[in-house]
């Protein structure tokens, strides 16, 4: 008699999903084989939370049931090491500088520029003013280390 067959719901983490119809005698391997050929050694099964890593466990040791969801991640394929003196791949683009990453620099640029200011046409500065501009300082001081220091 033929084995029966169960359908498996293979979820990405895109939220995209993929029907895998399987024998409950098949391996986690033959799965891997089958739904994502080449690619075996990039892909990660995860059942019922706890990581697959056993390639020779059967679907059947899973207790799986029809239409159980498998979720999947795909890892980006490892690059060969090269041999000396032969070029290798470019290093990945930084990422692009965003505003975020800028707002500290910039607001340490003016503060530094008002400091100059201050001391250099103290006349228009009153004492409010140079007391507002020294706490300021003071709390940019600390988020900048608050963030550095991460």
């Amino acid at each position: 008699p033929a084995e029966p067959t169960l359908l498996l719901r293979l979820k990405f983490l895109n939220d995209t999903e993929r029907l895998a119809r399987v024998r409950p005698g098949d391996t986690v391997g033959a799965l891997k084989r089958t739904y994502f050929p080449g690619q075996e050694q990039q892909v990660r099964l995860i059942y019922q939370g706890q990581l697959l890593r056993d390639d020779a466990q059967s679907l059947a040791g899973l207790h799986l049931g029809h239409l159980s969801v498998l979720h999947c991640h795909l890892s980006p394929p490892s690059t060969a090491p090269t041999a000396p003196g032969t070029p290798g791949p470019r290093s990945p683009t930084p990422a692009a500088l965003g505003v975020g990453s800028l707002a500290l620099p910039l607001f340490v640029l003016l503060l530094a520029l008002l400091w100059y200011l201050q001391l250099q046409h103290r006349h228009v500065f009153t004492a409010t003013a140079t007391t507002c501009l020294a706490g300021l300082t003071l709390l940019v001081t600390f988020v900048a280390f608050a963030m550095y220091r991460r």
